[in-house]
């Protein structure tokens, strides 16, 4: 559905832009802004299509079914032309964040645009265009941003449309809502069952709180208590073994993972290979609606850009040009740790010995725990070009396991990446079927 869905989106797009100066009775500023909004909404979406596909067919209008179904694939570097130039042209037609009455909170604002450039230049690696977008979001001339106090409080309901938020999607208690929760939740406070899982080699990215990976030396690193004295964003992000759920009522429940230690005979969260449960013994947090309506209806709004991506994306631009600095560190990574809760100064002092490529590395790593479960990894991987390596082999679980097999760690789902012709995906078969022009890309 990714390519049809997104081809929805652009033909909404094009019908708004090619009919709504019909309307005779709306004022022109109001309408040059509806047609801002309705470009930057088409460009989001060919930058999704551009990503996954490569080259797609490129309509700035309407088309009839007979061009439907003999139209050809546009090449890359025009869409992504056409993207910018779309970009460029509305980004002074929208108004900054503090622009919007409240009435009209989490409309398309100035931010949201660089902020997208940002990210297109990212996936480019358009390096000193990267920074140019980031600092024009940084400098507080084109919106207000900045990051929210609290990680955790990030992802509550009563916190939307924080100063960290640069673009969401828009939700509402009983009018619009998500209820994707039901199905990710432990199933002891009531998910029904497991669909999406978090992975051992997510876990093990994050950080013990002295700012060491864990195999590294002086890390302090107990691999039979794995999740004391870590970064604080898992225990935000990531429900494990013996976790504190944080109840509706403010009370606590312990969540049982590991086989055989839940006192309650339902022993319902417990890995168990071919269960409702967790595959790899581990659920999700991040985003749980305390607020939800029955079977977890939330109108939590969804980011799709936050501040904290911004910081990011800019030190890994800045890492990249080997212009790493304590300056640049201290604006973003050390910004972020304090955010999260790190306190040692081993943790947010800049590391003046570490080399370019590990410098390049550690912003990644940050870029991994931050954004986790917020629908960015797979797009960083492609583009760090990482996938063969990463994408590859087996994903693992919790150390529930044989202890003879990875070191008992689950062998939860195992992968296959092509690097010959994984990093784009196929056009999808019904639509070559209704139109061959389309072709195929390389090894499909």
């Amino acid at each position: 559905t990714e390519w049809s869905d997104h081809y929805k989106g652009i033909k909404t797009s094009n019908l708004i832009l090619q009919n709504i100066d019909r309307v005779t009775t709306l004022p022109d500023g109001l309408k040059n802004r509806m047609k801002a909004e309705a470009k930057f909404l088409r460009a989001f979406q060919y930058f999704q299509l551009m990503t996954w596909f490569g080259d797609v067919p490129l309509l700035s209008k309407d088309i009839g079914i007979e061009e439907a179904l003999n139209i050809s694939k546009t090449p890359r570097t025009e869409v992504l032309n056409f993207i910018l130039a779309e970009l460029n042209e509305c980004e002074n037609l929208l108004p900054i964040n503090t622009g919007y009455p409240a009435a009209d909170r989490g409309r398309i604002t100035k931010g949201a645009v660089l902020a997208l450039k940002a990210r297109i230049m990212l996936y480019e690696g358009s390096w000193s265009e990267v920074i140019k977008a980031c600092e024009a979001v940084m400098g507080n001339t084109n919106g207000t941003y900045d990051l929210f106090p609290s990680y955790e409080g990030l992802f509550l309901q009563e916190n939307e449309f924080n100063s960290e938020v640069i673009l969401d999607v828009q939700y509402e208690p009983v009018s619009r809502t998500w209820g994707n929760f039901n199905d990710l939740l432990p199933l002891s406070v009531g998910g029904r069952l497991n669909n999406i899982a978090p992975t051992q080699e997510l876990v093990d990215s994050y950080l013990m709180i002295n700012g060491k990976k864990i195999r590294e030396s002086g890390a302090n690193y107990d691999e039979n208590d794995p999740y004391k004295n870590r970064d604080p964003r898992l225990t935000h992000t990531i429900v494990y073994h013996l976790y504190p759920w944080k109840k509706d009522d403010g009370t606590i429940k312990t969540i049982y993972t590991k086989p055989g230690t839940d006192p309650d005979l339902g022993k319902a969260d417990e890995y168990s290979p071919g269960s409702s449960a967790s595959p790899t013994g581990y659920y999700l947090r991040k985003y749980y609606d305390p607020k939800h309506g029955n079977n977890f209806i939330s109108g939590l709004n969804l980011m799709l850009i936050r501040y904290a991506d911004i910081l990011l994306m800019y030190a890994e631009a800045k890492a990249e040009l080997g212009q790493m600095n304590e300056t640049i560190w201290n604006q973003t990574i050390r910004r972020l740790r304090s955010r999260a809760g790190f306190t040692d100064p081993a943790a947010l002092n800049f590391n003046a010995t570490a080399g370019n490529a590990e410098q390049i590395q550690i912003v990644r790593n940050e870029r991994r725990t931050e954004l986790a479960m917020e629908g960015l990894r797979i797009f960083d991987i492609r583009r760090w070009k990482i996938s063969e390596e990463v994408l590859n082999g087996w994903a693992h679980g919790a150390r529930f396991g044989t202890p003879d097999i990875d070191n008992g760690y689950i062998r939860a789902n195992q992968r296959t990446f092509d690097k010959s012709k994984h990093y784009l995906w196929p056009i999808p078969r019904d639509e070559r079927q209704l139109n061959p022009n389309l072709g195929q890309n390389p090894g499909w």
